[in-house]
């Protein structure tokens, strides 16, 4: 890659593996000698300690020093959807305050800056605005994460169309075997590829073991659009 580039990671649905695909595009970047930053706005589910295990990820993938405020500013206790979680702590999500956050880890300039979701791409903050409308605020790049099961060609396709009706670039898409049983696997994937113009940055296979870490090993940042 030979500009900055500022990704926002998408997903299919939730648990398909948006945080792994995430640390593996730092990683990648890392290996092409780039500067990395991440941020994950919104996290809902939190240890004791408060902070949230994805972000933690970010944080240790990334090549420049944030705080964890500066990281996930808005993390909320509960594992469930973030304005369901924000309203039983009496809070109320904005895309403004997001785009805010986010446009200050923008604003460090890094070779690679990936901002990483939450759930779907129409997971709602508030009773009229959903994530996707902060990722139109700040104009990112949009990167797919398609979490490889039965049912998947439709969530994929279908999140692909929104992103375009919603005037965002999908400069390429990452297929996630998140079902180690997955029937017809191969063929799922071809016509994925066959439909998706954006090109396929990798294919990463079921693993049971440090997923993160693992995944770098698949990314090809060579393709992105």
């Amino acid at each position: 890659m030979n500009k900055k580039r500022r990704l926002f990671i998408a997903g299919t649905d939730t648990e398909v593996g948006k945080t792994m695909a995430g640390v593996a595009i730092l990683g990648a970047a890392e290996r092409q000698g780039m500067s990395t930053v991440a941020v994950k706005p919104v996290a809902a589910g939190c240890d004791a300690d408060g902070t949230n295990e994805d972000a933690r990820a970010l944080i240790a993938a990334m090549t420049m020093e944030l705080s964890y405020q500066q990281v996930n500013p808005v993390a909320l206790d509960e594992a469930i959807a973030p304005h369901i979680a924000a309203a039983h702590e009496n809070r109320r999500i904005t895309v403004s305050q997001l785009t805010g956050y986010c446009q200050g880890v923008l604003a460090l300039g890094a070779d690679l800056t990936v901002v990483e979701g939450a759930g779907g791409w129409r997971v709602p903050l508030n009773h009229r605005e959903t994530l996707a409308d902060l990722a139109r605020e700040l104009q990112l790049e949009v990167v797919l994460v398609v979490g490889m099961r039965l049912g998947c060609i439709n969530h994929a396709l279908l999140t692909a169309e929104a992103i375009q009706r919603d005037g965002l670039l999908l400069v390429g898409w990452i297929a996630n075997q998140i079902d180690p049983d997955m029937p017809c696997f191969e063929e799922n994937l071809a016509t994925l590829q066959q439909r998706f113009a954006a090109p396929m940055l990798a294919s990463i296979p079921w693993m049971d073991s440090d997923p993160g870490k693992n995944a770098v090993e698949y990314v090809d940042l060579t393709l992105l659009q």
